[in-house]
């Protein structure tokens, strides 16, 4: 029996959360943070910083980077180097100030939807040509790389790259072999991967995540990989994350950008990334176990035609499904429907760009009672039943 309660609910209504700050009864079901509390290091970890009384000025722990250095070793088999590590508050905010850096205004960003909106927004922002390739279905649905539509929409401006691995939101986590396609691609025309690899170690039994950069040195050389333990340790609140640069060249020009506006991670949230890494492998193994059978019931229960007309492909990480209603009544806009009519919140499948149209992701990453409860109303309402 495992240690850890995940069935325990939490009342986060009167707790300034984002996910939960809709009135009872609405069931919140959307933004990517999940309903349990983050692992007892980590929680004892900060108590003990408060304790002390002093929140001043602070310098970067002398163990936080081999804490770091030693979770990617682990986890995902990538030998890295301590210097190699850049701050940032969350991984789109180094996203951003490296494309910044990076990219002029004018210059092409490839990116590949159906993908988090922030991707989109970080072409917007900083005056970029969005280059759109989006995902295609393969075999059973499953969501793969369109490597013709990269080179259709690839061009001479194109001076950027901005990957998702594990996927947000289909769940795919990609093969070496993809990525070593996406790779080749890249360097055959110096363009630049930004890897954001935030659910990286949200991955299920049947599948392995692979950093990008660590296929080889040159893709590494041409690659800043994001990662942080918000999504893993349920810490996002906290603001800490760390980018990847192998290359001392785009390291300077990141760092270089990055002065006088980033600033330092803060305190609590340094206290909170080494405690994670030190100490949450075990709280997320049994995470992980508890998160597969609650995908895992979440396509059974389509299997069965509790949401008739609904399909799932299985997520091979992340704590998301990605919900085609296509072939439903409610295919137009079908989170507006699922809110009107079963009061449960979930994400448009447009927010993630046209590609996600008649889609809806949803967020299994809670007890099971929350997850049984959504599902029955989102049921009921289907079946004209509530």
């Amino acid at each position: 029996m495992s240690p850890y309660d995940f069935d325990r609910i939490i009342n986060r209504r009167l707790s300034d959360s984002e996910k939960w700050h809709y009135s009872d009864p609405i069931l919140p079901m959307w933004v990517a943070d999940m309903d349990f509390p983050a692992p007892t290091p980590v929680l004892e970890a900060i108590q003990r910083r408060v304790e002390h009384g002093v929140l001043g000025y602070h310098h970067e722990s002398p163990t936080l980077r081999q804490a770091v250095v030693d979770w990617v070793a682990q986890r995902y088999g990538w030998a890295i180097e301590p210097d190699w590590i850049v701050w940032f508050p969350d991984v789109m905010v180094g996203m951003n100030l490296a494309a910044r850096a990076l990219a002029e205004p004018g210059a092409g960003v490839l990116l590949q939807s159906p993908v988090y909106r922030p991707f989109f927004r970080l072409a917007w922002f900083g005056g970029y040509q969005v280059q759109d390739a989006p995902l295609v279905q393969g075999n059973e649905g499953r969501w793969e790389l369109d490597m013709a539509a990269l080179e259709e929409a690839a061009d001479a401006k194109t001076k950027l790259l901005l990957l998702c691995n594990p996927q947000n939101p289909t769940g795919r986590v990609f093969t070496q072999s993809e990525l070593t396609a996406l790779a080749d691609f890249c360097l055959s025309r110096d363009i630049t991967i930004l890897s954001d690899e935030i659910h990286a170690d949200l991955i299920y039994s049947e599948s392995k995540h692979t950093p990008i950069a660590s296929l080889d040195p040159d893709v590494a050389a041409h690659t800043i990989t994001f990662i942080a333990p918000s999504k893993t340790f349920n810490i996002a609140g906290l603001k800490t994350a760390v980018s990847i640069i192998p290359n001392p060249d785009l390291r300077k020009r990141v760092q270089k950008a990055a002065r006088g506006i980033i600033p330092v991670i803060n305190v609590l949230g340094m206290v909170a990334m080494e405690a994670a890494y030190r100490e949450g492998g075990p709280w997320l193994d049994a995470l992980l176990t508890y998160l597969q059978a609650n995908r895992d019931y979440l396509l059974d229960a389509i299997a069965a035609g509790r949401l008739p007309g609904v399909r799932m492909t299985r997520p091979e990480g992340t704590f998301l499904a990605w919900l085609d209603f296509r072939a439903t009544p409610w295919a137009d806009a079908p989170a507006k429907h699922i809110l009107e009519q079963a009061q449960v919140v979930v994400n448009e499948g447009t927010w993630f760009g046209q590609t996600g149209r008649g889609f809806v992701r949803l967020n299994f990453g809670c007890p099971r009672a929350l997850l049984e409860e959504g599902i029955a109303r989102i049921e009921r309402a289907m079946k004209g039943e509530g």
